[in-house]
C-alpha cells in the first residue's frame, strides 16, 4: 500500500512540474499609470491568457522595472521581455522609427498612424536597425497629433511662441523651433514638476498624456489645430524571448496584435477624446486656433527643412534614410 502511495504521489507530483515547466510569466515595463496609452498592452494580457488557459503570462508593471528612458536598455539584456517607448527619448539608439516623428507628415487619423508604424516596423532596415538592441518591434502606441497646453497669456500668433519655453521631443521639438520656441525634451512622468515650477511654460502632448500627467490642472490655454506632429512609441519584446517562446505561444502572442490594436483605437476615440472636450471646459482653459495662412507658413517652415536634416543625418549613420522617408511619405500619399 505503502509502494503504491509513493508511487501515486510521484506522478502527482511529476504531472504538477510538468504543468509548472509549461507555464510562460513574460515581465512587462510600462510608466506611469494604466490608461488610453496602454490600453492595448493590456489587452493583448488578458487575450494571452485567457487563448493559453493561463499558461501564458504577462505581468504588467509600471515603472517598478525600469524608467521610460532605459526601457530599450532593459529589453536588450533581457531585465525583462516587452515593454513600451517612445522613439524621441533616446533617437540615437533608434533613429530609424524617428522617421514617423519628421512634423507635418500628413497623418490622419489614428487608423493610419497604427497601419503606418505596423508597415514600416516590417521594413528590413528598421528590423535591423532595432536587432542592435536584440528588440523585436510588436505593435505601435497610434497617437494624435500634438498640441500644446501653456500657462500664463495665450498666444494669439505663432510669433507669440518666440521665446517660449516647452517640452517637445524628436520632431516636434525641431518643428517648435522655427517659430522661436525653446524646446528640452524630459520624460512624461517629469512634466508636471517642469511646469509647476516654471521650467517649462507649455508641453506638447496628445490629449490623453495631459489628462494623465496633470498639465490641464494649472494651465491656462490650448492649441486646437498647431498639430506639429505626434510620437511613435512602439511595443517590442526581447527577440531572445520570443523565439523561446513555444510554437503555440507565439501563435497566440502575435496573433492578439490586431485584436488589442483594435481595442485601443476604439478606448482612444470613446474614452479619451469624449473626456478631452469637457476636461478644458470644466478648467475654463482658453482654445486657441491659428488661421490657415499662419499653418502653412509654420509647415513650410518646419516641413522641408527636418525632413532634409533627419535624411542627411541617418544616411551619414548608415541607414538607407532617403528610402525609409520615401516609403512613409509614398504610403500617405497612398491612404489620403
Amino acid at each position: 500500500m505503502q509502494k503504491l502511495l509513493s508511487r501515486a504521489a510521484l506522478a502527482i507530483l511529476a504531472l504538477t512540474v510538468g504543468s509548472e515547466a509549461m507555464a510562460t510569466e513574460w515581465s512587462v515595463s510600462l510608466w506611469g499609470q494604466r490608461r488610453a496609452f496602454t490600453e492595448h498592452v493590456e489587452r493583448l494580457a488578458e487575450l494571452v491568457s485567457e487563448r493559453t488557459n493561463g499558461e501564458f503570462t504577462l505581468n504588467i508593471s509600471y515603472g517598478g522595472l525600469s524608467s521610460n528612458r532605459e526601457n530599450l536598455d532593459g529589453i536588450s539584456i533581457g531585465a525583462f521581455e516587452m515593454a513600451q517607448f517612445c522613439a524621441g527619448y533616446h533617437a540615437d539608439k533608434n533613429p530609424s522609427i524617428t522617421v514617423l516623428e519628421l512634423p507635418f507628415l500628413g497623418v490622419t487619423s489614428l487608423e493610419q498612424e497604427s497601419d503606418l508604424s505596423m508597415a514600416l516596423y516590417q521594413h528590413p532596415a528598421v528590423v535591423a536597425d532595432l536587432a542592435r538592441w536584440n528588440a523585436t518591434l510588436l505593435m505601435p502606441s497610434p497617437l494624435p497629433q500634438y498640441n500644446l497646453v501653456g500657462v500664463g497669456d495665450a498666444p494669439a500668433t505663432l510669433a507669440d511662441f518666440d521665446g517660449l519655453t516647452v517640452r517637445a521631443t524628436g520632431g516636434i521639438g525641431a518643428a517648435m523651433e522655427t517659430v522661436g520656441a525653446v524646446p528640452t525634451s524630459m520624460s512624461a512622468t517629469e512634466v508636471r514638476q517642469a511646469m509647476d515650477s516654471g521650467v517649462v511654460r507649455a508641453v506638447s502632448f496628445a490629449p490623453h498624456a495631459h489628462m494623465s500627467f496633470g498639465t490641464i490642472e494649472n494651465a491656462t490655454w490650448w492649441t486646437t489645430n498647431l498639430n506639429p506632429g505626434t510620437v511613435n512609441c512602439p511595443v517590442v519584446v526581447n527577440s531572445d524571448a520570443l523565439v523561446d517562446l513555444s510554437d503555440e505561444h507565439r501563435e497566440v502572442l502575435l496573433g492578439a496584435v490586431d485584436e488589442a490594436l483594435d481595442h485601443y483605437l476604439s478606448f482612444y476615440e470613446e474614452q479619451t477624446m469624449a473626456a478631452w472636450g469637457p476636461a478644458l471646459e470644466e478648467r475654463g482653459i482658453a482654445q486657441v486656433s491659428f488661421g490657415d495662412a499662419e499653418l502653412s507658413a509654420f509647415r513650410a517652415a518646419a516641413a522641408d527643412p527636418a525632413a532634409t536634416a533627419w535624411i542627411q543625418q541617418n544616411t551619414a549613420r548608415g541607414l538607407p534614410a532617403q528610402e525609409l522617408y520615401d516609403f512613409v511619405t509614398g504610403l500617405i500619399a497612398e491612404s489620403n
